[in-house]
């Protein structure tokens, strides 16, 4: 995986809303209203969140026509799957299988 800036890692996933975003996208790429909708937040807030998990290099966007979808960074998906959900930096260990819904 490529090395992740804890900093920016810990400031995105200090907050319980982005957590529940990464969490959600676990599953399958979404839009920025399908988060808002499935996390009950407004599409302002969701959009905020996306831009600090985006900055962070845990998320990416890809186009599906002229929706923009959000999915994890591809380096962060592999290491997911390689590690059981467990994101392990050289601070901390984040459990993706143990995250607030």
């Amino acid at each position: 995986m490529k090395r992740l800036d804890c900093m920016a890692v810990l400031k995105a996933l200090g907050e319980l809303t982005r957590m529940r975003i990464l969490r959600f996208l676990l599953r399958e790429p979404k839009s920025v209203g399908e988060i808002a909708q499935a996390l009950e937040i407004s599409q302002y807030n969701a959009s905020k969140h996306l831009r600090i998990l985006r900055e962070a290099g845990l998320l990416s966007t890809t186009k599906d026509g002229k929706r923009r979808l959000y999915v994890l960074a591809a380096d962060l998906q592999d290491h997911l799957n390689r590690n059981e959900n467990v994101l392990r930096l050289k601070c901390c260990t984040f459990r993706f299988d143990q995250l607030p819904k």
